[in-house]
């Protein structure tokens, strides 16, 4: 798969012209709604009700920055964020970077190819392995598609899904509202022991994705192309567009699925599992808000892992200038997740620990970023502003501080 194939970006003023400059930003939000993200957040709202309501509130706040800092980076540079470290670390230093980064992106693909198999076996009555092997097939396709038809076409495939991915899960919330008053609560930062922590760290790096942050500057350098620098300002001003709508859109699925478990799945056994959780919204609102359920998960699978599988190529691609067949790729990072499922690892609990593992690998991600974006040598007039700087530098700290705090608890606490 190449991802250095460039277009010019000819200024196209007038709302057609703004349309035509969206899209990256969508396909990113797709790893801030895969299964890990479902699982982490039924399972906080089911044992916990509304508390951690204000983890996603933050995380998806911290996630329009950093996303639009990802996308600031391709298109004033004109380089990838993989691309720009390869540029500036050693070689032991830039292996090493990989190491934890393919790390991440197989966790990433262990959570969204056993949440498209989960979702096959609840539609179709499919086997566990059988259900992961179809979603790695089609995920396969997927990025066929976009190697052969452009990032273009690609884009709205993924900007579909997630319109299904919406509604699937969205819907619920009708049927079921949520309790205005405790929501409201659910605002105010707090935890109620050690497997708040873990979930609150589970939840976040579900939110922001390490891989999302890598993926979205290539996507953003493959869309708008290379970029005169009269048109930076305007390409930069529709991309603060394209991130905030396509995040607003990301944080109101996350915080539904919540709201859904909190009202209606809470102190219901086994809703901490997604075959439970499915059950629980068949038997208390019926088998139509159950089939809508299992196809946002089947979407969400299926759209989460070809996004994953692309950002792999990417950050392999920009780090080592290794372009791997898409086929090897695929294989990679399909087959942890398919030993999972043969083994008989609880689906539900193995997705939210693979979220945990890629809440570790966020400040790798995220660190390079800010300090890249802020360095005047690199992005000229465009650099951070110091307002910028602080948030970015505050959202790092809370990162580190609650992976920190979930260690201790975890073995000490």
């Amino acid at each position: 798969m190449t991802t250095d194939a460039r277009a010019s970006a000819p200024a196209r003023p007038g709302r057609a012209g703004l349309l035509r400059l969206l899209g990256p930003a969508f396909v990113a939000a797709i790893a801030y709604v895969d299964p890990g993200n479902v699982a982490a957040n039924l399972t906080a709202g089911a044992g916990y009700g509304y508390l951690l309501l204000w983890v996603l509130v933050a995380a998806n706040g911290m996630a329009v920055l950093v996303q639009y800092l990802s996308a600031k980076l391709a298109v004033v540079s004109g380089s990838t964020l993989p691309e720009v470290l390869r540029d500036r670390l050693g070689r032991k230093a830039r292996l090493a970077f990989w190491g934890q980064a393919e790390l991440v992106a197989i966790a990433t693909d262990l959570a969204e190819v056993i949440g498209g198999a989960v979702a096959l076996n609840l539609l179709f009555g499919w086997d566990l392995l059988v259900g992961g092997v179809v979603t790695g097939v089609v995920s396969l396709l997927m990025l066929a598609l976009q190697s052969r038809t452009g990032v273009r076409r690609f884009e709205a495939v993924i900007m579909g899904f997630l319109l299904i991915i919406v509604v699937g899960f969205v819907s619920s919330n009708f049927l079921s509202p949520p309790d205005t008053r405790e929501a409201l609560a659910g605002l105010v930062p707090r935890f109620d022991g050690a497997e708040t922590v873990l979930l609150a760290a589970s939840m976040l790096g579900a939110t922001v994705m390490p891989h999302a942050v890598y993926l979205h500057s290539a996507m953003a350098r493959d869309h708008h192309g290379t970029v005169a620098a009269r048109d930076t300002r305007r390409i930069l001003g529709a991309t603060r567009i394209d991130v905030v709508a396509a995040l607003v859109v990301a944080g109101l699925v996350n915080i539904s699925m919540l709201l859904l478990a909190a009202s209606a799945l809470r102190g219901v056994e086994g809703t901490d599992t997604l075959e439970g959780a499915h059950a629980a919204v068949a038997a208390h609102l019926g088998t139509g808000a159950a089939l809508l359920f299992a196809i946002g998960l089947l979407a969400s699978g299926l759209a989460s892992t070809s996004v994953g599988a692309y950002a792999g190529a990417v950050i392999m691609q920009g780090l080592l200038r290794i372009e791997v067949p898409l086929l090897l790729r695929r294989v990679v990072t399909l087959v942890p997740a398919l030993v999972c499922l043969g083994m008989g690892v609880d689906p539900t609990r193995a997705l939210v620990v693979s979220q945990v593992v890629l809440s570790f690998g966020i400040p790798f991600a995220l660190v390079p970023l800010v300090r890249l974006t802020s360095s005047r040598d690199l992005m000229g007039d465009h650099a951070n502003r110091p307002l910028t700087r602080v948030l970015a530098v505050v959202a790092v700290g809370l990162v580190v501080a609650l992976n920190v705090a979930l260690l201790y608890l975890t073995f000490f606490g």
